[in-house]
C-alpha cells in the first residue's frame, strides 16, 4: 500500500534515491521534508493524505533546518506559532553572514 503513495509523487522529488527503497514510515521525515522544501501542491496532498497534519507537523519540529516559506505555511495552516519549530529558534540563535 505505502508503494502506491511512493510512486504518485513527482519524478524529481527523489532523484537522489532509489524510491523503491523508501518506506513511507522509515523515512517520514526524510519524505516530509522533501515535500516542504520541494514538491508541488501534489505532493503536498499526498503527504498530507497519508500522514496527516498533526504527524507532519510534529516531525517537522525537529528540523534543524526548513526553507522559511515552508515554515511560514505549515505554521499558518496548522496555526502552530513558529518559535516551536526547532529550525525557528536555531536559525535565530546562529544567523548566517552571508544571508
Amino acid at each position: 500500500m505505502m508503494e502506491k503513495y511512493i510512486t504518485q509523487f513527482s519524478a524529481y522529488l527523489f532523484w537522489d534515491v532509489n524510491k523503491d527503497d523508501l518506506d513511507m514510515e522509515k523515512h517520514s521525515r526524510y519524505i516530509i521534508k522533501r515535500v516542504l522544501e520541494y514538491g508541488m501542491l501534489q505532493d503536498w496532498n499526498i503527504v498530507k493524505q497519508y500522514y496527516g497534519i498533526t504527524r507532519i507537523v510534529e516531525e517537522a519540529k525537529g528540523f534543524r533546518e526548513l526553507d522559511p516559506r515552508a515554515l511560514a505555511y505549515l505554521s499558518a495552516i496548522s496555526q502552530t506559532p513558529k518559535e516551536q519549530f526547532k529550525c525557528y529558534t536555531y536559525q535565530r540563535l546562529n544567523p548566517q553572514h552571508w544571508n
